[in-house]
């Protein structure tokens, strides 16, 4: 129920205050027109008593005469009990009252105020002088056509508090009509507004607001609500946050906000399907839509960065793993031949062929580390050597690479770049776990003032035209593509990462896939 009482309770309860003040307001109107009404009916009567007496011959022949106007308060005081007005004043041309019902105004000069009676015309009004009256002023014509004489009649006007009281029967009986309308339709209407909030109180309803909202803006998850028009109806703190949603995003379409088109797709229902990962501004989203039949859908999702940079970690560490254990099984191979040859009694064998392996290999570092001052990078190169030589692949560094030492973070951005463009080379040169048949791999990274470029091409199929766009914007490698896999983020944290640093990442096909990235040296301040 409340404190406040029950819905219906406060139904008729407002509802009561609008009908008094309704009431009120009419009871207003009322008195104001019922004085308006009594002005228009009394002074067309009092103007009908004035001239009744200005044209009675006794009047005028008592006017005319001095001797006779003895008889004239016989004349007034018939008008004015017959006609029922206030008062009949009989007066000379000058204003000088001869009959009054006020013994003291016999003989002074009655004030008239506007009144044109003094220019032999006829005049209806309110007269304060007299009380406040409605009164009507008749010139008395003599025979010679001159005005001997005014006549005055006029009835006292009802104060504002006698209109109101006059107007009581009919404003309680509305009172009453309006009381028994109001109480039947707040008991309806709390009815019907109970059917439709499922039998909630206004405040059993805002406390359910209140702990919804506090709900959505309380759990780590991002919620957003979406009508049918794609707009937004609804967004918690945390979605706002790795959205990076404006203030005002609230009531705006998707499309009208500063937002990729992978992240809108998914938004407006476009791309379907379970936990789509979705870049924005350096963070990894998984996102979910559930569509709400005609209300619209709710999208919620979730921050997976830390969890995609522990698997690339992880990856970075299978990855080393795999080297070491190529490289192992390698070195088993090659004591399998020496033992062989030693067994032969194949000595010299034995020595030319421990020198021809020594010196590919030391060619292969001394090749790098000379190209490649950075050690991370040197190290990721010859690493990835032995693995792409364990599936039949070989890789080669291009003649012109040349690579100073530079900043933990840029050399930290190349090892990504660098090892998920050489990834992506073997995963199309090795398709389903077979060797790469003698295939190749040449990494070029060139130094100039003001970028590194990173170009790896391979002697794989290419990039099909119709997702040379979609490998980096969804994010998925052209192995899962090609195979109905699980989309990788190898592809998409490259993109991220050069656009994090203002560079950029491209591909084309040139008899094979070749992929060129740039990273600037210098990244700008607070970005």
């Amino acid at each position: 129920m409340g404190g406040r009482g029950s819905l219906a309770r406060q139904l008729l309860g407002w509802q009561l205050v609008i009908v008094f003040a309704l009431l009120a307001s009419v009871a207003l109107v009322m008195v104001v027109q019922s004085n308006t009404s009594f002005r228009d009916t009394q002074g067309r009567q009092m103007l009908s008593v004035a001239e009744d007496v200005a044209a009675t011959p006794g009047v005028r022949a008592s006017l005319a005469d001095p001797l006779q106007r003895y008889a004239l308060p016989t004349f007034a005081e018939s008008a004015r009990s017959l006609s029922g007005a206030s008062y009949v004043v009989i007066m000379l041309p000058d204003r000088t009252v001869l009959t009054s019902p006020d013994p003291d105004q016999i003989g002074e000069r009655l004030p008239l105020g506007e009144s044109t009676v003094t220019r032999g015309r006829t005049w209806v009004g309110v007269v304060d002088e007299l009380g406040g009256s409605i009164a009507a002023h008749v010139p008395v014509i003599g025979d010679n056509g001159r005005v001997i004489g005014m006549v005055a009649a006029g009835k006292e006007a009802p104060t504002f508090f006698a209109g109101a009281v006059s107007s009581a029967g009919d404003a309680l009986a509305l009172l009453g009509i309006a009381t028994v309308l109001g109480v039947a339709g707040s008991v309806l209407l709390a009815r019907r507004v109970k059917r439709q909030t499922l039998g909630l109180e206004p405040s059993e309803i805002t406390g359910l607001i209140e702990h919804r909202e506090a709900l959505l803006h309380g759990i780590r998850e991002g919620v957003v609500g979406l009508d049918r028009q794609h707009r937004i109806t609804l967004v918690n703190d945390q979605a706002r946050t790795l959205l990076s949603l404006p203030d005002d995003c609230v009531g705006r379409g998707v499309r009208d906000l500063d937002l990729n088109d992978r992240l809108v797709d998914v938004l407006t229902g476009q791309v379907t399907g379970d936990n789509q990962i979705v870049l924005r501004r350096g963070r990894v989203l998984v996102m979910n839509r559930m569509p709400i039949g005609a209300l619209g859908a709710v999208v919620t999702l979730r921050d997976r960065t830390e969890l995609i940079a522990l698997r690339h970690e992880l990856d970075n560490t299978r990855n080393t793993t795999d080297t070491l254990r190529a490289q192992a099984h390698e070195f088993t191979n090659r004591l399998h031949i020496i033992a062989g040859l030693i067994e032969l009694g194949e000595f010299d064998e034995v020595r030319g062929y421990v020198h021809r392996i020594s010196h590919v290999q030391d060619q292969w570092h001394a090749e790098v580390s000379a190209k490649i001052a950075d050690p991370a990078v040197a190290a990721l190169l010859i690493a990835k050597a032995s693995l792409a030589s364990e599936h039949g692949v070989g890789l080669r560094l291009a003649e012109d690479s040349r690579l100073a030492e530079v900043d933990e973070r840029l050399s930290a951005d190349l090892v990504t770049v660098v090892g998920n463009l050489v990834d992506n080379a073997l995963d199309a040169l090795v398709p389903a776990g077979r060797d790469g048949q003698h295939g190749w791999i040449r990494v070029a990274v060139r130094q100039t003032d003001d970028a590194v470029c990173v170009e790896v091409r391979d002697s794989g199929p290419g990039v099909a035209p119709d997702i040379v766009e979609e490998v980096f914007r969804h994010g998925f490698t052209t192995k899962a593509a090609e195979h109905g896999g699980p989309r990788g983020l190898g592809l998409a944290l490259t993109r991220q990462t050069c656009v994090r640093r203002h560079g950029s990442v491209d591909v084309r096909n040139d008899g094979g896939a070749v992929f060129t990235a740039r990273l600037p040296l210098a990244v700008e301040a607070g970005r």
